[in-house]
């Protein structure tokens, strides 16, 4: 079990772990700070964060800025990476495709998907990523795709 997989493990039944973990999360990668993810769900082939609609995350229209969902994407993906890959491997993002679908008008979740196949296939995985507003309405979708060789020894 990876060390981000075992460390969700252990604080998503705590009160506040989530947070704690979070908070975690973005000491380890501090440019997701920026956008305060909360992380719900850690699994591999799957993780969701919340991304809250704020001031500081604000375009000039009042709705979420594109550029903040993509990093509530990135961040989602990174630990769905993380959770995922199997041992002797190592990841590195290559590129990003989004599609802006809709105004994202209230608070976020930002999920991130892989066919558990794609992870042994490689080394390009292609992860499925979308935003959700709080309606349901998908805000943006897309594919990251992460290039996964061995570790170096």
């Amino acid at each position: 079990m990876s060390q981000v997989l075992g460390l969700w493990e252990r604080l998503r039944g705590v009160p506040g772990g989530e947070r704690v973990f979070s908070w975690g999360f973005t000491w380890r990668a501090p440019y997701f700070r920026s956008v305060r993810p909360r992380f719900v769900q850690v699994s591999p082939n799957y993780a969701a964060l919340r991304l809250r609609k704020r001031r500081a995350v604000l375009n000039h229209i009042g709705t979420v800025h594109a550029i903040a969902v993509c990093n509530g994407l990135e961040a989602a993906m990174g630990a769905l990476a993380e959770a995922t890959i199997p041992a002797g491997k190592r990841w590195l993002p290559k590129s990003m495709e989004v599609k802006y679908l809709a105004k994202s008008t209230s608070d976020l979740t930002c999920s991130a998907e892989t066919d558990p196949g794609t992870w042994t296939a490689g080394p390009d995985v292609p992860v499925q990523v979308k935003a959700t507003r709080d309606d349901g309405t998908v805000v943006v979708e897309g594919t990251i795709h992460l290039w996964v060789t061995d570790k170096k020894t």
